[in-house]
């Protein structure tokens, strides 16, 4: 019995006093600045109205956080945007004897992202995949002459009714980089999870068939980034 007692003793000092030799590794964590560039494609997913995607480019800055001990970086980062996108419509009021034409509107837009990079080759190819948060502005005419012009299987809804809509969208986005060090390539698609059209049913005069508007934004960006 008691050398059991011993052994429980043994055991119990071990714990105290063992030390462990093990060699506590540190990594360099690095920060980086990123200027970046690119054009996009812009489109909103609708059932209210018949649409054509448009181009447009963009330009922000991002700040890097590199960490070489995980699989994965982060960034966060601020891009503003001028995107076209054309809409179907018709020359005069008459829905039976009147011109359908695409009405062009422009969309400046600000977006702030957090992303998280995996790395598939290191700091050499990344896929990329986060929340951003968009604030725009209204949905504006390219071409002035065209605002007495009406939405196309609308009887009473002129070109510039559907200007105002939401200005805070929340997004997802998801692509992929490419490059060296200071240079990458980037491919994004920005899917809008908010409605974008969701002011519109607050608007009075406007009707729709589908009893109310709808509609998500979808962008495509294709850039290059210089990383510092």
């Amino acid at each position: 019995m008691k050398f059991k007692h011993y052994i429980l003793l043994v055991a119990l000092t071990m714990g105290f006093v063992t030390k462990s030799f093990s060699q506590h590794k540190t990594y360099a964590i690095t920060n980086g600045i990123g200027i970046f560039g690119g054009l996009t494609k812009f489109d909103i997913q609708t059932d209210n109205f018949v649409t054509k995607q448009g181009d447009g480019f963009l330009g922000g800055l991002s700040a890097t956080v590199d960490i070489p001990h995980r699989w994965y970086n982060m960034s966060y980062g601020m891009q503003l945007s001028e995107n076209y996108i054309h809409i179907l419509g018709r020359t005069n009021q008459d829905l039976v004897n009147s011109e359908e034409t695409f009405i062009e509107y422009k969309l400046f837009a600000a977006q702030l992202a957090l992303l998280g990079h995996i790395k598939l080759a290191g700091n050499y190819f990344t896929i990329d995949a986060g929340p951003m948060v968009q604030y725009n502005g209204k949905l504006e005419l390219k071409d002035k002459s065209q605002e007495s012009y009406f939405i196309n299987d609308f009887a009473n809804v002129s070109a510039t009714d559907i200007a105002n809509i939401s200005k805070v969208n929340f997004n997802g986005v998801v692509g992929a980089t490419a490059g060296i060090k200071n240079f990458k390539l980037k491919a994004q698609y920005i899917y809008g999870f908010t409605n974008i059209l969701k002011k519109l049913n607050t608007q009075e005069g406007l009707e729709s068939e589908n009893e109310s508007f709808k509609g998500n934004q979808s962008m495509l960006v294709f850039g290059a980034m210089f990383c510092f």
